[in-house]
This record gives structure tokens, C-alpha cells and sequence, in this order.
């Protein structure tokens, strides 16, 4: 098949599975897993094949950019030590412990090394495509590691094939292995979104700025890999910046666009991964060996409950490590209850990385033998993930009820915290920028009782705060403007305290007031309204 039908192919199924599965009420991810192991039985269909690099370079760097931006960074710095532990030493441990599983089923050592690198990373897309059933800090939490655990499986990867294909590392060329991984990897992100950041400042129209962010995922991968770090990390790191520079650096009119534009060309691409995961099973499973197959199957099924297994066992080894070590209240607090680590384990989903690192795997060993396993690893690897995909994602929503998480209200207590804030500073506010811009008092009094309204409807969802003062009357003392006149002055006045909200909105979220995903909820509000206002269309 060419390339126009490979395409047309991979839209369809994406659209039939996007439609079909609210009706059948299975996740569509899952759905589209089957649909591609339905098209696998045709021969035709099964031979399409993308290359490693073109997950790497054409898939990965647009979802996880977007899931950079919309992670929130206030729990990654409050979960910085377990996202930390859990994207380094648990993805060490992982690949060691599926090695060790892998060696017992005759697969050699350096190969089975590979495949442990390759399944150990839970993937960040599969997470937030799979992950809604979580709590919100469990969500963020699981997100945050899944996007930072790709450079340990990266390293280990690159050692085990190096190993495997004849060449020796010692341990302190290990240690600058993963060191330039990390460290360079985030450089060069930080040092494209400092780029991307000064640009974006100077630029104003929508258009202009969602080019810019289209390219600043892939200029970042490219930064990384020209030093030898991690693309995948540059991704994330020049993700997470923009995120935290990105009221400074666009428009009302240009967040609108992002918001449209971004989640559909992530959800297609992603929608399509799963598509061809399906599909990749079918292929690797026709060309194994019948007399294989059920030495495989078998090793799938192991390797996968060894994951659960490592993943529960190693968050509660360092939950009581931690527990002793340390003792402060506020520690305490973050403490994760066996039933949280149980859907912690449930909740690793593999995705698009195991399977690029397991199809990256060579061929060829540095004598020019064939690379004796590796038709196993890619085997192994698609099998861990359909049935990571398939039963773990079903799953998990019984888990969490199971487990009976406590309710994290938060979102919606610092939802109304954030409305009560800019609502009382544009309150506040209001008497010192009518002056300014010269609006009449029947104007302000008007504004007065819409900001007065809002609080009132807020303090119905909290009745612990109290209501606002009600607004003065206008007193006549100043003649009222003609309508068209008393129509600008609103929508001027308005727009002036829009951007007093905002500056408050942004005190909020960079003291930690509110998160994250709290501000971009109230921001897309306000850019709503502004919108409105002026008639700006998000497309310029």
C-alpha cells in the first residue's frame, strides 16, 4: 500500500472507532487497538509498516508536547521525589526484573536486557488517554512520570544494544550516558523554549504563534539529539516552559486556537498509534513460529505480571524507605496507601515508546550475524502492550472504585477560589479604572452589579464565603452618554478589568494558590469573554 492509502486508512479507522465507541461505551483507545488487529487479517493491510524513527520524530514530539502543556507544574514539584524515583531507579529495576524473566525462557541476556528497557517505561499518551478514571493528583502524578521515565529506558536500551552488538561500557560511561541524556535532553529543551519564549513576544497574531509552537516540539527533539541527549526529554522540558511563560506569550485569541487545533491533531495522531499498534501485533504474530508461538505467549503473559508486580512492590518498598527516613507532617500527608498502589500498578499502561524502542532493535550483530531474539522482543513487547491496553484499561475504573481514594475536591475549591479573587480585584479595581478611562458612572454602576451577580452565584457554590457588598446607585450626578458612547465605555472598562483578572489570576498560580489546570479553566473563560468583547475571531 502506498502512502495516500496508508493514510486514508489510518483516518477512517480513527473516525470509525471515535464514533463507535461512546455507543459501545469502551474506551477509544481500546477500540481502536481491536480495529487494528481486525485490519491485521488482511495480508495487505498487516504489511504496513512505519519505521521506529517515525514514531519518534513525527508522532511523539506533537502529543507530548501537548501533554507537557497541560501537565500541572504545581504537582510536579509537589511529587518531585517520587516522580523522580519512579522515572529512574523503578524503570532500572523494571528492565532488570523482565530481563531476568526473559533469560529463563532462553532469550540471551543483552537481548532480554532490551526488552526490559523497552516495556519498562509506562507511556505518557496511553496514560492520559486511559488515565480520566484517576484522581486528579494521582493523574498528574502518574503523567509527570510517564513523561520523564523515557531517558532512563533510553540509556539501558542504548547500553543492552551496544552490549548486544559486541561493544563494552564501563560503569562511569553508563553514568555520562544517562547524565547527558537527562541533563542534555532538558538543556536543549529549556534553551528552544527560551527561543520559542522570545519570539512568541514579538508575535501576535493566532496563526503566527500556533506555528511557532508546532515547531518548537521538533526543534527541540532535533537540539537534543544533535548533542546525543533525549529528544523525549527536550520534548517535555520545552513543554513544561512554555506552559509556565504561556500567559505572557500569546493572546486571547491565540489560546482559543491552541485549544481547538492542538487536542484534535493530538487525538488523531494518537488515535492512529493505536491503530497501528493493533496492526504491528497481527504482523509479528504471523511471522513467529507455530512451534514458538506458545513459548512467547507464555513469556507476554509473565513479562506483563512481572510489571504489575515490580511496579506494586517497588512503590511500596520506597513508600516504607521514605516513611522512615522521613517524618515530617507534611509528609505524612503525601504518604500512598496500599490501595493507591495497587492503581498506581494498574494504571502503567504501555504505549508508542516500548513499541519504537522494541522495533529500533538491529538486526544485525556487529559481525554480521543476525541478532539472535529479536523477533522475540518485538513480539513480547506488542503483546505487553495490547494486553496492558486491553485488560488493564477496562480494568481500572473498578480499581479506583475498589480502592476508594479519598475525593479530591481541590479543583472545585480552587475554582471558586480563583473566581472570588478576580472577581473581588475587579470589584476593587473598578472605581480607579472607570477614572482612568473615562466612564460615566451609569456605565460603572451597570459593571458593579454584573461583577456583584457573579459573586452571588459563586457564594451559592460556597456558602462559607461571604456575599459582596450591594452596588451603589447611580446618583445622577453625571449625565448619562449616549448608547452607542455607553456601549464603548462598557466593553472598554471590561476590557481593562480582564486584564487586572488575569494579573491576579497568575499571582494565584505561580504562588500555588490554585493549579494548574484550575487557571487554564478560568483563563479560557476570560479569553471567551474578551473575544466577545472585541470580535476578534481565534483565526487571524
Amino acid at each position: 500500500m502506498d502512502g495516500l492509502e496508508v493514510t486514508v486508512l489510518l483516518g477512517a479507522s480513527v473516525l470509525v472507532g471515535t464514533l463507535l465507541a461512546p455507543r459501545l461505551r469502551i474506551a477509544t483507545p481500546l477500540l481502536l487497538v481491536l480495529v487494528g488487529l481486525a485490519l491485521g487479517f488482511v495480508p495487505e493491510l498487516r504489511a504496513v509498516q512505519l519505521p521506529p524513527e517515525t514514531m519518534l520524530l513525527v508522532f511523539l514530539p506533537v502529543m507530548l508536547f501537548w501533554e507537557s502543556l497541560t501537565t500541572s507544574l504545581r504537582s510536579i514539584k509537589r511529587d518531585l521525589r517520587g516522580i523522580v524515583i519512579a522515572s529512574t531507579l523503578l524503570v532500572v529495576a523494571t528492565a532488570f526484573a523482565v530481563a531476568g524473566v526473559a533469560r529463563l525462557f532462553g532469550v540471551p541476556w543483552e537481548v532480554a536486557l532490551i526488552l526490559g528497557a523497552a516495556v519498562a517505561p509506562p507511556d505518557a499518551t496511553a496514560v492520559a488517554a486511559l488515565g480520566r478514571a484517576l484522581p486528579h493528583r494521582n493523574f498528574m502524578q502518574l503523567k509527570a512520570e510517564s513523561l520523564t521515565n523515557d531517558g532512563t529506558a533510553l540509556v539501558v536500551y542504548a547500553v543492552a544494544v551496544g552490549i548486544a552488538v559486541g561493544g563494552s561500557f564501563t560503569p562511569l560511561d553508563i553514568t555520562g550516558m544517562v547524565l547527558l541524556s537527562y541533563l542534555g535532553g532538558a538543556a536543549a529543551g529549556f534553551a528552544i523554549a527560551g527561543l520559542a519564549v522570545l519570539l512568541l513576544q514579538r508575535v501576535r497574531d493566532a496563526l503566527s504563534v500556533n506555528i511557532a509552537l508546532l515547531v518548537t516540539p521538533f526543534a527541540a527533539f532535533l537540539a537534543a539529539e544533535v548533542i546525543h541527549g533525549s529528544g523525549v526529554l527536550a520534548v517535555v522540558a520545552a513543554g513544561l516552559a512554555v506552559s509556565y511563560a504561556g500567559p505572557r506569550i500569546s493572546t486571547a485569541a491565540s489560546r482559543r486556537q491552541t485549544e481547538a487545533a492542538w487536542p484534535l491533531g493530538s487525538a488523531v495522531l494518537n488515535g492512529a498509534l493505536f491503530v497501528l499498534i493493533g496492526l504491528e501485533v497481527q504482523h509479528v504474530v504471523h511471522r513467529v513460529d507455530a512451534a514458538a508461538l506458545g513459548r512467547l505467549v507464555v513469556l507476554t503473559v509473565l513479562v506483563w505480571t512481572v510489571l504489575l508486580v515490580v511496579r506494586f512492590g517497588f512503590l511500596s518498598l520506597s513508600a516504607y524507605t521514605i516513611r522512615l527516613l522521613d517524618r515530617r507532617p507534611s509528609q505524612r500527608a503525601r504518604r500512598m496507601t496500599y490501595q493507591a498502589r495497587v492503581v498506581s500498578a494498574v494504571a502503567g499502561f504501555r504505549g508508542a515508546i516500548s513499541l519504537a524502542i522494541a522495533l529500533s532493535v538491529p538486526t544485525m550483530a556487529a559481525d554480521g550475524t543476525p541478532l539472535a531474539g529479536r523477533d522475540d522482543v518485538v513480539f513480547v513487547a506488542a503483546g505487553v502492550i495490547v494486553l496492558t491496553l486491553l485488560v488493564q484499561g477496562p480494568v481500572l475504573p473498578a480499581v479506583v472504585r475498589w480502592a476508594r481514594l479519598p475525593h479530591d475536591g481541590s479543583e472545585q475549591r480552587e475554582l471558586r477560589l480563583a473566581e472570588r479573587a478576580i472577581t473581588d480585584a475587579a470589584l476593587a479595581a473598578m472605581d480607579e479604572l472607570a477614572e482612568q478611562h473615562g466612564v460615566d458612572d451609569e456605565t460603572r454602576a451597570r459593571l458593579l452589579r454584573d461583577h456583584e451577580d457573579g459573586l452571588v452565584t459563586i457564594d451559592r457554590r460556597d456558602p462559607v464565603d461571604a456575599p459582596g457588598q450591594p452596588a451603589p446607585a447611580a446618583d445622577g450626578s453625571e449625565a448619562s452618554s449616549p448608547p452607542v458612547a455607553r456601549h464603548e465605555q462598557y466593553a472598554q472598562l471590561r476590557l481593562a478589568l480582564l486584564e487586572r483578572k488575569r494579573e491576579v489570576l497568575q499571582q494565584l498560580r505561580r504562588e500555588g494558590a490554585v493549579d494548574d489546570a484550575v487557571a487554564r479553566r478560568v483563563q479560557w473563560r476570560l479569553d471567551v469573554e474578551e473575544l466577545r468583547l472585541t470580535g476578534v475571531e481565534p483565526v487571524e
